[in-house]
């Protein structure tokens, strides 16, 4: 089976849900991801919940470019998480046609997290909506051992865990432990290269996470190793923000130069990453 691309919303970080789906069609991809809520308190997203004739429009452009949705950012759950107000939201991603959305563990309560989740998982199952969980070790949800505990505890058949290549690096998490996530918990990996050493602070790690992530094959991440540990079919969002390499580029030229990037890594003999 064809592997699906998706352009992830970093990428394209300040680039308008409108110019994401023409840059994500113009470039190749089968798929887009779209931020409808800040990842951090005043950080840029595109609420559309709040605007459905936009939703609509939108909805139409994707239509005609031949690319869909594929993933929402983001949701935190915090120790005083509530659901209820994200159901907007979560009706919002499931108009687009989402797949998935990206859940940040912000709990250091573990017990508490899980049950946040619980509830976040049935609050979404009404839209279709996965609920991933991102684990980062700059947030309270460290590492896949982690994600692995939560989402073991909650069962829900909603749920799943990204593997983005970037924080497996930084959370030290090993192949065999990606080997071991059941299938049914793989919705989606994230690709992205980065150097070896590890950040010593989490504000190092963060601003690498948003504006300094390496193009496939520029890095000294083991890629097709980790890759190789999941479905050969499981979709791929490219998320490279890289405010110096993307300087001066559209953004449908830095997207298509992601794409070519990251399949000279996962499909080398494909005709289109020659």
């Amino acid at each position: 089976m064809k592997r699906k691309w998706s352009l992830s919303f970093l990428t394209g970080l300040g680039v308008a849900p409108e110019e994401a789906v023409r840059a994500a069609a113009e470039a190749g991809y089968d798929y887009l991801g779209l931020r409808l809520m800040p990842a951090f308190p005043g950080g840029l997203a595109y609420p559309l919940m709040d605007d459905p004739a936009r939703v609509k429009s939108l909805i139409s452009l994707m239509a005609d470019s031949g690319v869909a949705v594929f993933d929402v950012e983001m949701i935190r759950i915090s120790p005083d998480f509530d659901p209820e107000p994200l159901l907007p939201f979560l009706e919002c991603a499931g108009q687009l046609g989402a797949r998935a959305i990206l859940v940040a563990g912000d709990d250091a309560d573990e017990g508490r997290l899980t049950s946040s989740f619980v509830k976040l998982c049935e609050a979404a199952h009404p839209f279709g909506l996965s609920m991933d969980l991102e684990f980062m070790p700059q947030s309270e949800l460290r590492d896949l051992a982690a994600a692995t505990r939560v989402l073991s505890a909650a069962d829900q058949p909603n749920q799943g865990v990204i593997i983005d290549t970037l924080h497996v690096s930084r959370a030290r998490t090993t192949i065999e432990e990606i080997t071991a996530v059941p299938r049914k918990w793989l919705n989606y990996a994230q690709i992205c290269d980065a150097p070896a050493k590890i950040p010593d602070t989490r504000e190092e790690l963060n601003y690498t996470a948003r504006h300094a992530r390496l193009l496939p094959g520029e890095g000294e991440l083991d890629l097709a190793g980790m890759f190789a540990a999941m479905p050969a079919d499981l979709p791929v969002a490219v998320e490279i923000p890289n405010d110096e390499q993307s300087a001066g580029l559209s953004a449908a030229e830095w997207a298509k130069r992601t794409l070519i990037a990251s399949r000279r890594i996962l499909e080398p003999e494909s005709e289109e990453a020659q």
